[in-house]
């Protein structure tokens, strides 16, 4: 089943075995999975692809993983929407969501690379997996852990949403604060990945991890009818998700899958409390300066992000933008996608939908773009970020009621 041909490091292109291993060991830059493109051209078409179940796994020519998956076999093939009352409220004509936010199994796009990689530390055999999160990627692991029947070591950063905090350990996680942010939580994580026989998987497991990610990308394609968008509006965390949709597009053209061309421009989303990429972006640069987070989009919270500069450099390299918002604007952002199109994202989707707004009133979106943007996670795992008046309390009768609507009730 396997078309993989070992694993690459993006800097220096030295080869590798397929392993679980964080980085490069000549210059310490990343490692990519590398495909047999040809191989896969063979048996991958759009008929066996619509023949298959809508899931992450009807692309699996396409994923690091040498046997039938066992785990994650509900993720993926979530809707993409046409989100007409938001174009309006927005001033687009050609606007949908990508709404990750009921993914499977914990509603978030996270369960994609969290299948990826609990079916890679299966085949490696590892003892346990684990994980260094800002919350999502927690709630999944420790999912997919217990569906695996793997022991999983949860660390988190010591601020992190209580509801996020509950919805791991109910899966039986071994679920550690920290106190520091991500990047202190992330560092310690390699230290222990590298005493432990366990699968960290955005640390050891990261080049497989990360292919996950490009289903988001290969889906939206396939329900725009195999035709890539023209502006696709990505939160960033890491930034590894906006370079991964990127890599699944032009996988799929380079393959002969797509239309036309891929000539997407990426627009990156992030708070302003927390963002290096985007000012790495603003700057004309790649270098990323790293910072405290200070944000209420904790899944967005990471100051150091492994894949900034690539986002940042692919970001510039498709004439797209990165924008950041305030935390009042996040809130904004979550209400006007509830309110237009019937979604309650977390906090990353306020961004996202936030910085869409920002990005069309400036003119860098235009009208008639065909726009996607990308909606990561679920408002049910961070319902206290938003402030909503209580509900009227009235006696059971009619004319109570007419009193608390008066004002909202048309006459018939």
């Amino acid at each position: 089943m396997g078309f993989v041909n070992g694993l690459k490091c993006r800097e220096c292109g030295i080869e590798y075995p397929k392993q679980p291993v964080a980085g490069c060991d000549e210059c310490f830059g990343p490692l990519e999975v590398d495909y047999d493109f040809h191989g896969i051209s063979r048996v991958l078409s759009r008929e066996v692809i619509a023949a298959r179940p809508k899931n992450l796994w009807r692309y699996r020519e396409l994923l690091p993983v040498d046997h039938e998956p066992t785990v994650g076999l509900s993720s993926g093939g979530t809707p993409l929407i046409r989100a007409d009352r938001l174009a309006r409220v927005l001033g687009i004509r050609e606007l949908y969501v990508k709404n990750d936010s009921v993914n499977a199994p914990t509603l978030s796009f996270k369960d994609r690379v969290t299948a990826v990689a609990v079916n890679k530390a299966l085949e490696f055999r590892l003892e346990a997996v684990g994980c260094a999160s800002t919350g999502n990627l927690a709630n999944s692991v420790a999912a997919n852990a217990a569906a695996a029947g793997l022991p999983a070591y949860i660390l988190i950063p010591e601020s992190l949403e209580p509801n996020k905090i509950t919805a791991t350990s109910i899966y039986g996680a071994r679920v550690i604060a920290v106190r520091g942010n991500y990047d202190d939580v992330n560092r310690l994580c390699t230290q222990v990945s590298e005493r432990h026989l366990w699968g960290f998987v955005n640390v050891n497991l990261r080049p497989f991890y990360g292919e996950g990610s490009k289903t988001f990308g290969y889906e939206l394609a396939e329900q725009l009818g195999w035709r890539a968008p023209t502006a696709v509006v990505v939160p960033m965390a890491g930034g590894s998700l906006i370079t991964k949709i990127h890599k699944g597009l032009k996988e799929l053209e380079h393959l002969g899958l797509l239309e036309s061309e891929v000539r997407t421009r990426l627009y990156g989303a992030q708070a302003s409390g927390c963002n290096p990429i985007v000012d790495a972006v603003k700057r004309g640069s790649c270098e990323i300066k790293p910072v405290k987070p200070a944000t209420i989009a904790k899944s967005l919270a990471i100051g150091n992000p492994a894949d900034g500069y690539h986002a940042a450099a692919l970001i510039a390299d498709s004439g797209g933008w990165a924008e950041d918002v305030s935390d009042e604007e996040i809130v904004a952002g979550i209400k006007m996608l509830a309110e237009t199109q019937g979604i309650f994202t977390e906090t990353a989707g306020g961004v996202t939908v936030a910085v869409t707004k920002k990005l069309i009133d400036q003119g860098r979106i235009d009208s008639d773009d065909l726009t996607v943007i990308a909606i990561t996670g679920n408002g049910l795992k961070t319902p206290d970020a938003v402030e909503l008046a209580r509900p009227s309390v009235i006696e059971p009768n009619l004319a109570e009621f007419e009193r608390a609507v008066s004002g909202l009730v048309v006459a018939a």
